[in-house]
C-alpha cells in the first residue's frame, strides 16, 4: 500500500504497466513515484508482482540477486517500515533499503483461464 510515513502526501494507486521509480521523499522515507513526478506516492497493493531494475551492485551482493528481478511488494511483520520487497530467493527486504532510482513496473498478470466446461441452460416445458 503506501506506509505509514507517506500518508502526508498526495497519492494514486499504481496502474499495470506503468513504469515508477523508488524516490526518496521530503519526510526522508522512501517510497514509489512516476518519475518526473516526486510529489504523488504511488501506492502498491501487496501481493502485486513488480519487475525491479536497477538494483545496486551492493544490495546484489548482499542479497544474491541481480540487476533486475521481479518480485514481489510485501507487508513486512517486523520494523518501523511495513512496505517490503520479497525476492524469488525468499529474501525479503523494506522498501527503504532499495535505495532512491531503482526502477519498477507493475507485471501484467496473467488472465485467470477460463473452465472448459460449458454452461448448459436447462429448460423444461411444463405441459
Amino acid at each position: 500500500m503506501c506506509d505509514y510515513s507517506l500518508e502526508m502526501y498526495a497519492s494514486r494507486p499504481a496502474r499495470e504497466s506503468e513504469k515508477y521509480v523508488t524516490t526518496r521523499f521530503p519526510s526522508g522515507s522512501i517510497g514509489l513515484a512516476s518519475p518526473g513526478d516526486c510529489t504523488t506516492a504511488i501506492c502498491v497493493q501487496y501481493d502485486t508482482h513488480l519487475k525491479l531494475e536497477g538494483i545496486s551492485s551492493d544490495l546484489q551482493t548482499r542479497l544474491g540477486v541481480s540487476d533486475e528481478e521481479r518480485v514481489i511488494f510485501a507487508r513486512l511483520e517486523h520494523g518501523a517500515y511495513r512496505d517490503g520487497i520479497k525476492f524469488g530467493n525468499g529474501k525479503e527486504i523494506s522498501l527503504q533499503l532499495l535505495g532512491s532510482g531503482v526502477g519498477a513496473t507493475l507485471v501484467a498478470m496473467a488472465a485467470k483461464p477460463h473452465s472448459n466446461r460449458e454452461r448448459r441452460v436447462v429448460l423444461e416445458t411444463v405441459e
